[in-house]
């Protein structure tokens, strides 16, 4: 079954997208460009009266071996759209968007663009259909879309456009925001098709942040994940009724653990054709039952598909500075190595704006010059204004990526020339808040480990032989320098005004940077550039959803579904 849509990209449904240029038909040496599409369509049945409500459909073209020499195109290029197959079925035109260059003539729609292919391929234009006035629910048609290109072969797709279809709606949850670490609740996930046909076999798909865990985990799910979050993807076959509403028989248990803090949980409900009976696992098997709708308004909008909902744990974390003591004579060099350990409890992430979690503000000892340091710090004045030149800064802010993991530690090595000795020379490691006009950690109650110091030939201390580079053992830092600890993080390090990108070995999450009491919704420049140093993982900030278009995740094998029902009024809550 297809279902409803009011906004169908192209790259969602890659995967059906249908081939029809045989590999032996391609020319020797030319490149093979992809056009690329929705391959089905489901659009809202005409209302009778009034103007029917359309879905958007985007067509790119890519070139699929991209990292060969040059990649994409050179070339003008013309995509072809035969819509003579939704006569009667769709109304068809160009949209607004990306479709300047584009023209319907008859049933044929033409897109020509004399500018190539770049090797990340490009928009073709984008579709606004719906359902003709006369069409039936159940009507359908195919729009066959192909390119063409002196010294480039294309591929084609056919997109099946259908009107009408499931339409399946995920009901938000109605949970407690704020809990405290060690709590359980239960999430009983409801689901409604509110669309004109039957969902042949549905797909649950649900993600929890790193301080959210499964109570129990069921048979007929798959879960996978990272350290910042965890995906389980449950499988139901069957048919779920037009005008029918579904729930979980048992609801999922979410416990929060004692490292939690701003935690994200979604869940999502999409058709799947081709959900199947699970091999047996361990645990019980998940089902669903038919259960009494609640009223509600019409509303057709795929976006339901899904919801998320935020939750903000009563914990802190404790972010403890440190410096670093070392000796050198004049002309020698050393490296330092500063930056901070998250004690915890709470791993602390901002997974809804993706701004950083803190800043580590580092200031220069006297007599010595930065020649070395970590890409994502910043070099700034003596009190924090803009500084071009990366080197040779009095002062520097490193920010840290979105999520900083309990017991992580974050590690920053500089490198320092000492031009002149100055006896106890000291400088300041500080773990703030990103702003410097507030510098407090919300979620740290004790700042007065949030700054150590950093010290160059302490008094009373030999010195180190001259001209080489000498690190001493860090008195409040870790014992080993040039690097984090396990499961720590760390930057590249710029020297002799250059710059190599620095990195992380932590792995990324969601979303945060919510507010307490979240709720429910669906370098400097010129000379050598630093380059900040980045958290892996979750590219996409602001929804751990998103990240499902990122990846393919695992197929699940699916349990039985166990159905007990009540009927509803389709299109109301």
């Amino acid at each position: 079954m297809r279902r409803l849509s009011s906004s169908v990209t192209a790259g969602l449904l890659l995967a059906g997208v249908v081939l029809s240029a045989a590999p032996g038909a391609y020319a020797a040496g030319e490149p093979v460009l992809t056009v690329d599409g929705p391959a089905e369509v489901g659009l809202r049945p005409h209302p009778g009266t009034g103007e029917p409500r359309s879905a958007t459909v985007g067509v790119t073209v890519h070139d699929p071996d991209g990292d060969r020499e040059g990649g994409g195109f050179d070339g003008e290029y013309t995509v072809t759209f035969d819509l003579s197959g939704v006569v009667g079925v769709a109304d068809v035109r160009f949209g607004e968007t990306g479709s300047s260059h584009c023209v319907i003539t008859g049933t044929t729609g033409t897109c020509t663009d004399a500018f190539g292919i770049p090797p990340g391929g490009d928009t073709v234009a984008e579709l606004e259909l719906s359902a003709a006035k006369g069409s039936e629910p159940g009507a359908t048609g195919a729009i066959e879309v192909t390119g063409r290109a002196e010294g480039a072969t294309f591929t084609s797709y056919t997109a099946r456009v259908t009107v009408g279809g499931p339409d399946l709606v995920m009901h938000p949850l109605a949970l407690d925001h704020q809990i405290e670490p060690g709590r359980v609740q239960n999430a009983p996930l409801t689901f409604t098709n509110a669309g004109t046909a039957d969902a042949e076999g549905v797909r649950l798909t649900l993600t929890t942040s790193h301080g959210l865990d499964y109570t129990r985990r069921y048979a007929n799910c798959d879960y996978t994940g990272t350290r910042d979050r965890t995906r389980a993807v449950c499988d139901f076959p069957g048919t779920f009724e037009a005008g029918a509403t579904y729930t979980l028989a048992e609801p999922i248990g979410l416990k929060a653990g004692s490292h939690a803090y701003r935690e994200i949980f979604t869940h999502r409900v999409e058709e799947r054709g081709d959900a199947r009976k699970a091999p047996k696992g361990a645990g019980p098997e998940l089902t669903l039952r038919k259960t009494r709708a609640t009223p509600r308004a019409a509303d057709l909008d795929p976006l339901d598909n899904g919801q998320e909902f935020d939750l903000l744990a009563t914990n802190t974390a404790g972010f403890t500075a440190y410096g670093d003591t070392l000796a050198a004579e004049a002309g020698g060099t050393v490296e330092a190595t500063v930056g901070f350990r998250n004690r915890g409890p709470a791993w602390i992430a901002n997974l809804r704006s993706g701004d950083p979690v803190a800043t580590v503000d580092v200031t220069v000892p006297a007599g010595a010059t930065v020649t070395g340091k970590p890409a994502r710090c910043e070099p700034r004045t003596a009190t924090g204004g803009y500084r071009k030149e990366p080197l040779g800064a009095p002062r520097y802010f490193c920010d840290t990526p979105i999520r900083v993991f309990e017991d992580e530690d974050f590690a920053l090595p500089f490198e320092l020339r000492i031009d002149r000795v100055v006896p106890g020379a000291e400088g300041t490691v500080t773990v703030r808040g990103q702003a410097l006009a507030h510098p407090a950690l919300a979620f740290d109650p004790e700042a007065a480990d949030n700054t150590a110091r950093l010290v160059l030939n302490p008094e009373g201390t030999g010195s180190a032989t001259s001209g080489g580079t000498t690190t001493g053992s860090a008195t409040s830092g870790p014992a080993t320098t040039g690097g984090p600890t396990a499961g720590g993080t760390t930057g590249g390090t710029t020297t002799g005004g250059t710059t190599a990108t620095g990195g992380t070995a932590t792995g990324s999450a969601a979303t945060g940077g919510s507010t307490a009491g979240a709720g429910t919704s669906a370098g400097a420049t010129g000379g050598s550039a630093t380059t900040a140093g980045t958290a892996g993982g979750l590219a996409s900030t602001g929804s751990l959803a998103l990240p499902v278009a990122a990846g393919a995740v695992a197929l699940v094998a699916a349990g039985a579904a166990v159905l007990a029902v009540a009927r509803r009024r389709a299109g109301a809550w």
